[in-house]
């Protein structure tokens, strides 16, 4: 039997520890408590976001299911920020801090507190693959619950259309009554941007890796099922203290592999790449990017979601969630069953009894008729990207493009151009100094592809960046571009006028120019001042890796 008190025994038992079970008695511990295992309850609540608006309700029945269960439940929160509010603006430098910042903060309180094990719940974009890092560094019998999707808006609304709606007015296309119509009727209520953008891809994710308990991916966040969902994850984490399981134990080279499949059949974001190479990190596996490009040979995409497709996630949801998915997945042999979960169950025990889609459905594609035949998070090289890049390309952007570049410094001075014009059929946008260390943190270009979409030139328009997308992006894109620019990778070196070719089929992105030319640029290029030298940005900047390498602030740290 494991030591069920292994870290709380420390804290709160024998004389010595009087003075800590005396702190503890005016939170809520009665003399019973300080011989039960004690079960952080990690809440991303905030106001802040309609994400994360109603996680203090879920975080109350986590507490609810591990207390019944024999635990003593201890709720404690981290902080959150909103990447839809940030996005375009100089605080969207803070969004990719912030995985780092609630996963540290996490791990702070959990060992600090001798929490024997945790429920994190998780419901913007970076909350997820926060508190995946946070479970795999803590390695504590712990359990993931997503707080849930939004429902859609009217007339099937969601945050995308309201930057999209951005770039039509800038196109004349939509009015001021119109674009005032979309903003105040696209957002209905609590729960993660609806379509599978980044929060219901790593939701997806989190649940493929084992860490989240079955269908937690595919729930409103408005819902009974949430409410159960949440409780019963209060309930698993008491049973996987008995059982002694811990994240060690279910995360494997095997079950990221399971999450990178289910990512590209879902057609999910891009920013998965940079977040499972996180958790990867965090879990002392390795993980590259080449893994995608080896699985996503074999694997299809078969889910029609937006941003490139039809349907939101409430509507996959209502067909079943993922888990039919899965066991498609399952049967096909693309995804490994032997993996341990959170159940205590391996995943294909998970999966013996899910029901089928329904035959008439269409949001989910037979594996005789995918979407695309291949993954459409393409790892592409080249002379522009050695250390390598992610683009996103689903098929209906075309899988080449050759096109006269246009450089800009930061996101502003690209948003600006395409509003007003400049960016023309034919034009890469190179958008750089936002990745890790030049931005810093990497910010997400949803508002300049939002208005290339919005202007009608998403199908005549690349743009290639070393920052990254939002899961609400779709067109020709190109992220995550290493060497970035501010560590003098070759996008620092492009010039307008310059011709770039990208083919998505022999993976390769290109600056067409001779080695004498880039000799050239190489010797005049200087490294810019940072953006700033003080405060979290700073100290984000002097510690991050690369993209490439997840993104982590804890690789280099000799």
């Amino acid at each position: 039997m494991a030591d069920e008190r292994q870290h709380s025994s420390i804290v709160v038992d024998g004389v010595e520890q009087a003075p800590s079970r005396a702190m503890l008695y005016p939170v809520g511990f009665s003399e019973d408590d300080f011989k039960k295992p004690q079960i952080g309850i990690a809440s991303t609540w905030s106001m802040i976001t309609p994400c994360n608006m109603h996680i203090n309700e879920l975080a109350d029945q986590a507490e609810i299911g591990a207390n019944e269960a024999g635990g003593k439940a201890v709720q404690f929160n981290t902080i959150t920020v909103s990447d839809g509010i940030s996005m375009g603006t100089p605080g969207m430098r803070y969004s990719l801090v912030s995985r780092e910042v609630i996963a540290d903060s996490i791990e702070t309180v959990v060992a600090a507190q001798g929490f024997d094990g945790f429920v994190a719940i998780g419901g913007c974009d970076k909350n997820m693959p926060a508190c995946g890092i946070a479970m795999a560094r803590l390695n504590r019998p712990s359990v993931f619950v997503y707080g849930g999707t939004i429902l859609p808006g009217k007339e099937r609304r969601d945050i995308v259309s309201v930057f999209e709606a951005v770039g039509g007015h800038a196109a004349g296309s939509v009015s001021d009554i119109e674009l005032k119509e979309v903003e105040s009727t696209a957002i209905p209520g609590p729960g993660s941007c609806g379509g599978m953008y980044t929060a219901n891809t790593m939701a997806s994710a989190m649940e493929a890796l084992g860490l989240s308990l079955p269908n937690s991916s595919a729930q409103n966040a408005v819902s009974e099922a949430k409410k159960i969902d949440s409780r019963n994850a209060g309930i698993a984490v008491r049973n996987l203290i008995r059982l002694g399981i811990k994240p060690s134990d279910i995360l494997s080279k095997e079950s990221f592999e399971n999450a990178i499949t289910v990512s590209i059949a879902l057609e999910g974001s891009t920013n998965a790449v940079l977040h499972l190479l996180g958790i990867a990190h965090a879990a002392g596996i390795k993980l590259e990017l080449d893994d995608f490009s080896r699985i996503g040979t074999r694997v299809p995409v078969l889910a029609d979601m937006r941003p490139a497709g039809q349907y939101a996630m409430s509507e996959l949801i209502e067909i079943g969630g993922i888990q039919p998915l899965m066991k498609l997945l399952l049967a096909e042999g693309l995804l490994k069953g032997d993996c341990l979960t959170v159940t205590g169950k391996t995943l294909a025990e998970n999966l013996e009894h899910v029901e089928d889609y329904p035959a008439n459905q269409k949001i989910i594609r037979p594996l005789s008729n995918p979407i695309k035949k291949d993954s459409h998070l393409v790892i592409l090289r080249g002379n522009l990207a050695p250390e390598g890049a992610v683009a996103k390309i689903t098929g209906h952007e075309g899988l080449t493009f050759e096109g006269t570049a246009k450089c800009y410094k930061g996101e502003e001075a690209a948003m600006k151009a395409i509003m007003d014009g400049s960016v023309d059929k034919g034009d890469v946008v190179v958008v750089r100094y936002e990745g890790p260390k030049g931005g810093p943190g990497m910010r997400e270009m949803l508002s300049p592809t939002s208005a290339i979409n919005g202007r009608g030139l998403s199908e005549h328009v690349a743009l290639i960046t070393d920052g990254r997308f939002s899961g609400g992006s779709h067109g020709f894109v190109i992220g995550h571009i290493t060497p970035e620019a501010f560590e003098g990778g070759p996008i620092a070196l492009i010039e307008d006028g310059d011709s770039i070719a990208i083919n998505a089929e022999t993976c390769e992105i290109n600056l067409l120019i001779s080695k004498e030319e880039w000799d050239v640029r190489r010797a005049k290029w200087s490294k810019p001042e940072p953006y700033t030298n003080i405060g979290t940005l700073a100290k984000y900047a002097k510690l991050v890796s690369t993209a490439s390498e997840g993104a982590v602030t804890d690789k280099y740290l000799d």
